[in-house]
Order: C-alpha cells, then sequence, then structure tokens
C-alpha cells in the first residue's frame, strides 16, 4: 500500500526589515517519528539546530526556497511570501498528495492544498517546515552580520528592535533592507544608503 504523501509548508522572515522571506516544504516519514517537533517560535534556538539536521535526514522530502528583497519590494511581503512557499514546494523530488501550509491563505500550485491557521501549532509537517525556515534564514543574517557588524544582525535577525531601529537611523539602510518597509523608508529619507 502506497503512502499518502503530506506536505507541510511554513516561512520564516514576513516581520523583519531586512533579508529574504523565506520558506520550506517538509513531507515527513509516517514510519519515522522525530520527537520535540514544535512551532520553531516555541523552540529555543538551540533546539531548532538540533532538529534541523534530524528532519533533514529522516523526511522523505525537504526544500528551501526564498523571494528576495528586490521581490519584496517589487510585489509586497505578502506575494513574496507565497512566491517563496511555491518555490519551495516545486523544489521538492517528491510529488505530495496534499500540501498543508501555515496561516489563512495558500500559494498557487498545482496540487490539493489547504491553510490551517496555526499549522505550524497542529501540524508536525508544518512543524518541520517552520524549523527548517528558520533555522535557515537565521544561518543567513548570521552571515550578514560578518559584513555589517554594526547592525547586530546575528542578534535580532532583521527583525525591527530598538537596537535595529537606533542603527538604522544612525548609519542608513544597508542593499539587504525591504525599502518598502516603513521604517527603512524613513531612515532613508533622512540618511543615504549604507555604503
Amino acid at each position: 500500500m502506497s503512502i499518502v504523501l503530506i506536505c507541510g509548508v511554513d516561512e520564516a522572515g514576513r516581520g523583519p526589515l531586512c533579508g529574504p522571506v523565506v520558506a520550506a516544504a517538509v513531507i515527513l516519514n509516517p514510519a519515522c517519528h522525530i520527537e520535540g517537533l514544535a512551532d520553531s517560535k516555541k523552540l529555543t534556538e538551540r533546539a531548532r539546530d538540533r532538529l534541523a539536521p534530524i528532519i533533514k535526514r529522516d523526511a522523505l522530502a525537504w526544500a528551501i526556497a526564498e523571494a528576495s528583497v528586490e521581490e519584496i519590494d517589487r510585489l509586497n511581503i505578502l506575494h513574496a511570501t507565497m512566491l517563496a512557499m511555491k518555490r519551495a514546494v516545486e523544489a521538492l523530488d517528491k510529488v505530495p498528495h496534499e500540501v498543508l501550509v501555515d496561516g489563512n491563505r495558500v500559494p498557487e500550485i498545482a496540487m490539493s492544498a489547504r491553510a490551517i491557521v496555526k499549522g505550524d501549532a497542529l501540524e508536525p509537517a508544518i512543524s518541520a517546515a517552520s524549523i527548517l525556515a528558520k533555522t535557515h534564514r537565521d544561518a543567513m543574517l548570521v552571515q550578514l552580520h560578518v559584513q555589517y557588524p554594526d547592525f547586530g544582525f546575528d542578534q535580532h535577525k532583521g527583525y525591527p528592535t530598538a537596537v535595529h531601529l537606533a542603527v538604522l537611523a544612525r548609519l542608513g539602510p544597508t542593499p539587504h533592507h525591504r525599502m518598502s518597509f516603513a521604517p527603512v523608508r524613513e531612515a532613508v529619507s533622512q540618511k543615504r544608503l549604507f555604503e
């Protein structure tokens, strides 16, 4: 008997002021239970970093995709998020029978899909996707910190914390900031772009 392939999809990075929005798609192996799966926001960074390689090892299929800062600025964050999700599902090396998406809307994909509000807490495949998306994006922002140490990206991961907003006001945005987001636009109007 063939197994029904259920794919979970979630994103990370809708709220930050910089960096891409990242989506992950995961088809878990029903025969391989992964202990500790939960909404990535409810897990510690250490727990996420421990689970991510286990998910990659034990899942039947997984993929991570993103929509760039340029796409976010051109399309808006919602449409860019849907694009990243679509890319993640289409990058899987197995075609799922059903796609479960965290939230209240689904990307335009060629297979059966439904949105589940708070799905990252309810569906293990969505939890797994949320962990992969979050750890991938966090790692990108840690890399960005090497390039722009004044911004503290390794700490706030691009979210609009007081520290981030203060540096943004003082130095102006980097090329990785989302110019369509109000705090970044305000910084641009007051400062030149960060060199």
